[in-house]
């Protein structure tokens, strides 16, 4: 009877120094420039006998600074690791310490048991599944996607789940999943979860997919197609969701890469286009004016964007075995707003990275990356969003 375990310990520091325009509300009440930490200890143990195993991973969390009692524009995120757990099943979150610039907290991010046995797979508990084929925008993904802007991308989040997989003999798989949640008032609500069913399979020498889905009391159609262009990789989501009230909503992405060497260097680039209905042509003065269907999307964490049409280039480049640098430019065609992050990342060996960067918003006040507004006075919007920010990030795995 084969049986084993495996353990894995990562250590995790995150800073952040944000430089803040005039109009924002954060230098408003407080000041600028703004330095905020994240560290973390995530415990991961697996344990296996035959086709049955136990996946756990527990991490302890310090948070603190000047950012903490404010909210951010979502669509700039750069670090989006759950805090809590206030609309999952289970609630594997328990607070330490708490101050009012600072938390110390434990949570439970991976606990599920898992069977394998011939074709068939099977997944009971919180565990993290990630659907679609975008590259800087998901909108297939339904299910704690990452912000376009987010730099710890390491562990998924995970969701409370039964996972139900098939393999079929030409390669083929279904996928039937089902995801409980909790409603604004903490109770278990089927309305607030999701069913779903995706089917992958091939196209001469493309791929497909095929996902119909119960989604938080919406029903959510999407198709995928991967086609190969020569060395480059093509690929498009088309999603359409309606609404509980019957409207019909479509959200699209279709994006193309390209692997090359550039002057004897490993290099990649890329360019993404995305559309979403849920978006606004024009952002109001105050978020509680944005559209209900596009405030609930973005409060489950799976929207981060508030317009409607974005085009992303970017790329990467290997300028040494142990640094790579990467670019990327979201561009808002609706409002001429744009959002430049470059990133450096250096890895000395298998068990440490150290990354740091700089993300640059360009856009005037009341634009999406030259500041949200969040409240109209006399002299202008006060916003939420802009401004300068660096950030280092360390890793070491143990």
């Amino acid at each position: 009877m084969a049986a084993g375990a495996d353990v894995d310990v990562r250590l995790k520091w995150f800073g952040t120094a944000s430089a803040f325009p005039a109009h924002d509300l954060q230098r408003e009440l407080d000041t600028t420039p703004a330095y905020d930490h994240n560290a973390d200890l995530r415990l991961m143990w697996e344990g296996r006998r035959d086709g049955l195993s136990l996946e756990v991973h527990h991490a302890i969390t310090y948070v603190s600074g000047d950012s903490f009692a404010f909210a951010s524009a979502p669509g700039i995120a750069l670090e989006q690791s759950p805090g809590d757990d206030a609309r999952r099943v289970m609630d594997l979150s328990w607070n330490v310490a708490s101050g009012k610039s600072r938390r110390l907290f434990q949570r439970f991010d991976r606990l599920a048991l898992k069977y394998r046995t011939g074709n068939w797979g099977f997944t009971l508990g919180r565990q993290a599944v990630s659907w679609g084929s975008g590259l800087v925008f998901q909108p297939m993904d339904l299910f704690n996607p990452f912000a376009p802007t987010t730099v710890d991308r390491d562990y998924k989040a995970g969701d409370d789940l039964l996972l139900i997989e098939r393999l079929f003999g030409n390669g083929s798989d279904l996928q039937l999943l089902a995801v409980g949640r909790r409603d604004e008032q903490g109770d278990f609500s089927g309305s607030a979860s999701s069913i779903a069913a995706k089917w992958h399979g091939f196209l001469a020498d493309g791929e497909i997919e095929l996902l119909a889905a119960r989604h938080a009391n919406d029903q959510v159609y999407g198709f995928t197609l991967r086609w190969p262009l020569g060395g480059a990789l093509a690929r498009s989501d088309l999603v359409v969701t309606r609404l509980n009230g019957g409207n019909w909503e479509l959200s699209a992405v279709a994006n193309i890469d390209y692997s090359l060497q550039i002057a004897g260097h490993t290099s990649y680039v890329y360019a993404e286009y995305f559309h979403s209905d849920f978006g606004v042509d024009k952002l109001p003065d105050t978020p509680a004016m944005l559209p209900a269907s596009l405030t609930a999307r973005v409060e489950r964490g799976e929207l981060f964007n508030l317009m409607r049409d974005y085009l992303a280039l970017g790329g990467s480049i290997e300028w040494h075995p142990l640094w790579n640098q990467s670019l990327t430019v979201i561009a808002n065609l609706g409002d001429g707003s744009t959002l430049v992050q470059s990133q450096m990342t250096f890895e000395p060996g298998d068990h440490q990275r150290l990354q740091f960067g700089v993300v640059v918003p360009v856009g005037s006040a009341g634009e999406e990356f030259g500041g949200v507004p969040v409240l109209p006075t006399t002299n202008g919007p006060l916003t939420s969003g802009g401004g300068l920010r660096g950030y280092l990030r360390w890793v070491y795995y143990l």
